[in-house]
């Protein structure tokens, strides 16, 4: 018999005189799951969080390494430990791009570190922003800039400075504690929580609660991989909940009455997902039970054994949301949670721009940076501004902005004018205002390109070229451009109208050239969508960063052209030709 005749057996069935194939397939290899895996460690990464837990190097940069300083810290603290106090360190100056991906971390690094100062819930008092501000002239040569996790992140920390920080902060009741590292990490949380008048219910107890039974818990300090939380009360949904590991939003039951839509497993990088409804309703007085359920989740059935697959998302894509509720039910809270609808669709944007009456009568006031950059000068500044005209609370936000609190009427003018001397403007144009960048090359050891000079000179030149887009008022309300220095998508570049992903591009004479892939068309919960969408990318759409303004100006004026009546750039961006798009 030939192999032709052969070619149509079942691959049992072999020929006279051959071997049969074994048919069995190599075992699975575990996910790392201490509940069905056993707690051995798979990889090195492991193997050192297990022999030492991360919140024990405090005491050995206390009374070690900021004594005999940075060659004295010993690699797996350096490279690992570090992080659980907010410490990373940063990139050398006048490393190329080109070279990210090709130098190992101690060819990247200086001896400086990122310092991010942990702010659950965004809120700070004007004492605490003045210490913060005075700690940056004092050890970070002035640096400071909003992430969007509502952190203020300083550079240019010596080790030997550490403790001295930690005392200033802690004197007024902030931290680093597990503000990186594979733990829960900041806690979101609504930029108006208790202040707006049209709140469903105020997450700041909450949140609270969360923050001093958990953060700094030994038993939750070795999860699988980083942990992000969000939690809000408000009805705009303000926190960017579909893209944490799990989310909290507020809502109304129309039989058990006021508490929260609970939500699992949503995270960006380079393999995005976006979170899914357990379609579970939480009472208030159930919500840390289901906080501390989710997060144990995660610590005991988590992936460890590859990094790249450790996060809840990926465990919620295997589960699915029906096991997932089945298992926090059954295994961690001992109690059937309710079943609940969605919030119902934001009706206002969520990102507190402007002025706004409080539900006491005075106001808070939303204003913007330039793409979250500031300085400790004008943190301490601003302390004192806003005292001055009767304020002692503010909020950072998820959009990189500040939500300053308590403004009487009278002072609400005044104070929107001190603010943009300050260079925070609470009316700014549509670019500046929906702009956000992370880090990028200047300081962080994974980016590729330069992100926050970038989107300063990008606003600055569109607020210029479309200046008749706006006198004729034909550009769209909101319109959001996140710019990102790596695939990682710090800035969320997969859940905005513009998405710039950092890549070096080929140039004519060979060299490369800082630049960007194009995502089109994404967003999150918001008063123009539906839903959120990750958005559209274009094959070969790439953009220089010299280029950048001349792009968005470009496909700008395409969607004022062409859009249809009621039409949002989003809507547009995944309707358009792909020619219409370049």
């Amino acid at each position: 018999m030939t192999d032709t005749a052969l070619a149509g057996a079942s691959p049992d069935q072999a020929a006279p005189g051959r071997t049969k194939r074994p048919t069995s397939r190599p075992a699975a290899k575990p996910h790392g799951q201490w509940k069905v895996d056993g707690t051995e460690p798979l990889n090195a990464n492991e193997t050192w969080k297990q022999e030492d837990n991360g919140l024990n190097v405090r005491e050995r940069i206390e009374s070690v390494y900021s004594k005999h300083g940075f060659d004295s810290i010993e690699g797996t603290d350096l490279h690992g430990r570090f992080r659980w106090w907010g410490l990373y360190t940063q990139r050398k100056p006048g490393i190329d791009g080109g070279k990210t991906a090709t130098l190992e971390p101690h060819e990247l690094e200086d001896k400086y570190f990122m310092l991010r100062v942990r702010i659950d819930g965004g809120a700070l008092t004007t004492e605490q922003l003045r210490v913060i501000g005075q700690i940056s002239v004092d050890f970070a040569r002035d640096s400071a800039d909003l992430t969007d996790r509502q952190n203020i992140q300083l550079h240019w920390i010596r080790v030997e400075d550490v403790p001295e920080i930690w005392r200033r902060l802690e004197s007024v009741d902030l931290s680093t504690t597990e503000a990186c590292g594979d733990v829960p990490r900041v806690i979101l949380g609504s930029p108006v929580a208790g202040i707006a008048k049209d709140e469903i219910i105020d997450p700041t107890p909450l949140i609270h609660e969360l923050a001093e039974r958990f953060i700094g818990d030994p038993e939750l300090a070795n999860l699988p991989r980083k942990f992000k939380t969000a939690i809000t009360g408000h009805p705009s949904q303000d926190v960017v909940h579909e893209i944490n590991d799990v989310a909290l939003v507020g809502l109304v039951h129309p039989e058990l009455g006021i508490g929260y839509d609970l939500w699992v497993g949503g995270a960006l990088s380079t393999n995005p997902m976006l979170g899914k409804r357990l379609g579970a309703f939480v009472r208030p007085d159930q919500a840390a039970d289901v906080w501390l359920g989710v997060t144990s989740i995660f610590r005991d059935y988590g992936y460890r054994r590859m990094r790249t697959k450790a996060r809840l998302k990926f465990l919620l894509a295997d589960w699915g949301p029906v096991k997932f509720r089945q298992v926090l039910e059954d295994e961690y809270l001992g109690y059937k949670l309710d079943d609940g609808p969605a919030a119902p669709k934001p009706s206002t944007p969520g990102d507190h721009i402007g002025v706004h009456e409080q539900k006491d009568g005075k106001f808070f006031i939303g204003a913007t940076p330039l793409a979250g950059r500031l300085s400790g000068g004008q943190l301490v500044k601003l302390a004192d501004t806003l005292e001055a005209r009767g304020s002692q609370r503010l909020r950072t936000t998820p959009h990189q902005k500040l939500v300053v609190l308590d403004v009487p009427k009278d002072q609400v003018e005044p104070l929107v004018a001190e603010l943009d001397a300050l260079g925070l403007s609470a009316r700014p144009s549509v670019f500046r205002r929906g702009t956000i960048a992370c880090t990028g090359i200047e300081y962080c050891k994974l980016a590729i390109v330069e992100t926050k000079v970038t989107a300063a000179t990008a606003v600055a030149e569109l607020e210029r070229r479309l200046a008749d887009l706006v006198e004729t008022q034909q550009l769209p309300q909101a319109l959001s451009l996140h710019i990102n220095g790596c695939p990682n998508s710090c800035a969320r570049i997969q859940t905005a109208d513009i998405g710039l992903k950092g890549m070096m591009l080929p140039t004519p004479d060979g060299d490369p050239t800082p630049g960007f892939q194009v995502h089109l068309g994404g967003g999150l919960a918001s008063d123009s969508r539906e839903e959120a969408g990750l958005g559209r990318t274009v094959r070969g759409l790439k953009v220089t960063a010299e280029d950048l303004p001349d792009y968005v100006e470009r496909v700008v004026r395409k969607f004022v052209a062409d859009h249809t009546e009621g039409q949002t750039f989003a809507e547009w961006a995944f309707a358009a030709d792909e020619g219409d798009l370049q």
